[in-house]
């Protein structure tokens, strides 16, 4: 069974607009998370004048190369749309994406590619003006669980926090899953880093995700990176660089405006999937015998929350908040001048102070407790708005 992803209506909508030239769609995500199902999705549409091109193959990178773009004309000449599937393995796909979009305008290209970093840095110039950019993750809390009932919820969460939402890993049992999640870390999450950079210490990319993984919740030191892994602190900074444009983590910095004593230069780093985190540390035990269950529900809640500002194209600053006197808050959203803070408690029925400090310093600001009753407001609240 194909589950619909929220994003798919997005995508739609900037397909065939304009007359003249039609902007590049581009899909970017990691591999293993539907990119080539939702594709394929959009192709089925449209019956007719289509074409799919599997840019792994060798023949495709020779078909839509630099060097024979003058006989695009022929491939495409009786197409309206195309998908080129990991497209970064066309040579100069960027001048190439740009011919497309200029010479062939009845065209409508659809590219995905799984390594941002190599995709956006050979299309970010060439392709000025001429491309509509989208960012696919595993699925979302919302794509899996938007009709079902408040228990099947809250069952689920216990499942997440443990496997996360793959595609390939959702609906499989406990053995399965793990199965699946040690194939995806160590056959395909790394790749495309392995093949478009060149790493002098790729044995060190494993130990430094290992310890982000320790790390999950709390404020990550390059500097202390660096001595652990007995390495220079830039190739610490360039290596999480890498992991975020493979959408393997992302990180939250911090927010200062008006206090002083509000820390500045700091940053949380957290997975893009937990089932991946905890394969990387070997750890699916039930969430009753854990020790790491607040750092997983924070990381959980800002997860979800950022695949759905992503899926129904909203934009937000977001961050976490702290003073050298210890006063904290997990995460902050800036919207439209707003801000709202939150506070991710897995207990219940624990209660939680007020950020004084906080709400004196930023007039007019939110703050809400997100915990396991009231969590789907805060990850799904499109859906929940609708019913």
């Amino acid at each position: 069974m194909i589950i619909p992803r929220v994003i798919l209506s997005a995508i739609e909508k900037q397909l065939f607009i304009g007359t003249d030239k039609k902007p590049v769609v581009v899909i970017y995500g990691p591999r293993q998370v539907g990119k080539t199902t939702l594709a394929q999705l959009i192709l089925k549409k449209y019956p007719e004048q289509k074409a799919y091109f599997n840019c792994d193959f060798l023949d495709v990178q020779e078909v839509f190369s630099y060097a024979n773009s003058h006989r695009l004309g022929g491939v495409v000449k009786d197409l309206k749309l195309i998908v080129l599937d990991e497209a970064q393995r066309i040579e100069n796909i960027g001048l190439v994406l740009k011919i497309l979009v200029d010479q062939h305008p009845h065209v409508q290209v659809i590219a995905t590619g799984s390594s941002s970093f190599d995709l956006s840095n050979k299309i970010k110039e060439p392709l000025t003006g001429r491309k509509s950019e989208f960012h696919l993750f595993p699925m979302s809390f919302e794509e899996l669980y938007s009709k079902s009932n408040l228990l099947e919820q809250t069952r689920a969460i216990d499942t997440l926090l443990r496997f996360g939402s793959y595609p390939a890993v959702v609906g499989l049992g406990e053995e399965e899953a793990q199965k699946r999640l040690k194939e995806i870390t160590g056959s395909y999450l790394f790749k495309d880093i392995f093949t478009f950079q060149d790493l002098k210490k790729p044995e060190l990319l494993t130990k430094l995700l290992r310890l982000l993984a320790f790390q999950i919740g709390s404020e990550v030191s390059f500097h202390e990176l660096a001595q652990q892994l007995g390495v220079d602190q830039t190739v610490i900074q360039r290596y999480v660089h890498l992991l975020e444009e493979a959408f393997v983590i992302f990180r939250l910095g911090a927010f200062k405006r008006n206090l002083r004593g509000e820390i500045c230069k700091s940053r949380k780093i957290f997975f893009w999937d937990l089932g991946i985190r905890n394969t990387l540390i070997q750890n699916f035990n039930p969430l009753e015998l854990r020790n790491d269950l607040g750092p997983l529900w924070e990381n959980f809640c800002i997860l979800e929350r950022l695949k759905y500002l992503q899926n129904h194209q909203l934009s937000a600053n977001y961050y976490f908040w702290r003073t050298y006197t210890q006063k904290e808050i997990d995460y902050i959203e800036e919207s439209g001048g707003q801000l709202s803070a939150y506070e991710m408690k897995w207990n219940i029925g624990k209660k939680t102070k007020k950020p004084k400090a906080f709400l004196s310093a930023y007039k007019n600001s939110a703050f809400t407790v997100i915990n396991r009753k009231n969590v789907a407001s805060f990850i799904m609240p499109e859906t929940l708005h609708k019913k």
